[in-house]
């Protein structure tokens, strides 16, 4: 019984895909498109792979972009599950305790131009200063691998417009009341 339990356990072992090393690269602070860019080769191993990034500016928002694309020639070479996820670090810096996901996962899919060749994800937020992380995942086939981009940019935050509200709304009513009673005038 003892030697039908290891040997299911060992078959077990060998059948499961073998897990890949995690990648975890820090692509540094507000990153452009020149310094955001992440790879990997994953060959046919699961995989989760983390890109960290900070983004600083007191009162800034950073409309951010992130793109991952899997290129292959053979059909084995398909990335299973390829999905992409954001998360806000809350704890320690890198992945870890304290992770909130801002946006995703998001499931690859088919190029449009080679949809039997290629898997590509891509996402876009607008994002407050902070530490962020972004989480690549799947299961790669034969000699799989993926390569992509994360570009972030600073966008203003509008200030309140003059006019607007209660007062802005009254001064618009005095407005047309005064226009009403100059034409009414006019016309007499």
């Amino acid at each position: 019984m003892k030697n039908l339990f290891y040997g299911t356990a060992l078959a077990l072992c060998l059948a499961a895909a073998p897990a890949s090393a995690a990648v975890i690269q820090n692509l540094g602070v507000n990153p452009s498109s020149s310094q955001g860019d992440f790879s990997n080769s994953v060959g046919g191993a699961a995989f989760t792979d983390q890109y960290t990034f900070q983004l600083v500016g007191a009162g800034q928002q950073f409309v951010t972009f992130a793109s991952a694309t899997n290129v292959f020639a053979r059909p084995s070479d398909f990335i299973t599950g390829f999905t992409g996820s954001l998360f806000l670090d809350l704890g320690a810096p890198g992945p870890g305790g304290g992770d909130v996901l801002v946006s995703g996962p998001v499931a690859a899919v088919p190029c449009i131009g080679n949809p039997t060749g290629c898997q590509v994800l891509a996402g876009s937020a607008l994002l407050a200063a902070g530490n962020y992380f972004l989480q690549i995942a799947g299961v790669g086939g034969g000699t799989s691998g993926y390569g992509g981009n994360l570009t972030t940019a600073a966008v203003a935050i509008p200030g309140p417009i003059a006019g607007a509200g209660l007062p802005g709304l009254v001064m618009a009513l005095a407005g047309m009341v005064g226009l009403a009673r100059r034409r009414r005038n006019a016309a007499a």
